[in-house]
């Protein structure tokens, strides 16, 4: 069966954050709000060492999708907002939603011991808005003087737009008060087309397929290379590898 997988190669990654904001423009993420991110797509960054013996690291993390969920295990619901597909994603039904946030206190890289800053992973909609309401906004700053935030928007070239899509369990814009997180862009996998993290990546650092199937890149470079995973010692095999090393050649 397929098991869908990313690799990220950590040799090629140097955190520019194109794969963050490629994430946000197709998923319609809000922005910084109540003193939390809101990234499907966030990092981790690392310094070690000791003077002039640095390494520095800047580590991608998104959803696992861990074959063994907590997440899914946590969900209240029934039938479970929370739940695996036959190919392997780890996918959130936002109907089903209650906002209850168990799935973002069983999920262990959302604890506060995995994060470096602040990394998602799950995150809470607290308002279902795909930007800042600067951008909605319609007073002027200074009456009279000044134009608005909505003016501004509508009268540019590529004014802040909404990505839309369709698909069975989630909607482009989710509604307020459920969690939501990264599902591997599978209204676009229904397409043919691959998610849009691994599509605008300027490095070609994110790889993603089919694991189980031996001639796919993901499966070729598992094989190739010794890949580790964010907290093996919890047992819950995620699908999202790292590969190779930003200071090392390998």
């Amino acid at each position: 069966m397929t098991q869908y997988a990313m690799v990220i190669d950590l040799q090629k990654c140097v955190g520019c954050g194109a794969c963050a904001l490629a994430c946000k423009t197709e998923n319609n993420t809000a922005l910084r709000r109540h003193g939390q991110t809101h990234n499907f797509a966030d990092y981790q960054h690392e310094t070690s060492g000791k003077f002039p013996k640095v390494k520095y690291m800047t580590r991608p993390v998104l959803c696992n999708h861990c074959t063994d969920a907590p997440c899914v295990e946590a969900c209240p619901v029934t039938p479970k907002a929370m739940y695996k597909t036959a190919d392997g994603i780890t996918m959130h039904d936002d109907a089903r939603c209650i906002g209850c946030r168990a799935c973002q206190d069983a999920c262990p890289y959302s604890s506060e011991e995995v994060k470096v800053g602040e990394t998602s992973v799950i995150s809470y909609n607290q308002e279902g808005e795909p930007y800042e309401t600067f951008y909605t906004n319609k007073a002027a700053l200074i009456p009279g003087i000044t134009t608005n935030g909505a003016e501004v928007a509508a009268k540019t070239d590529n004014p802040p737009h909404r990505t839309r899509y369709n698909h069975p369990s989630y909607d482009d814009v989710r509604r307020s008060n459920i969690t939501e997180k990264c599902i591997f862009c599978d209204h676009r996998l229904k397409k043919g087309e691959l998610p849009y993290c691994v599509v605008s990546c300027p490095a070609s650092a994110r790889i993603f397929g089919d694991r189980n199937d031996p001639n796919s890149e993901v499966a070729k470079l598992l094989k190739k290379h010794k890949a580790t995973v964010l907290k093996p010692e919890e047992g819950t095999k995620p699908n999202v590898f790292y590969i190779r090393d930003y200071s090392v050649r390998s």
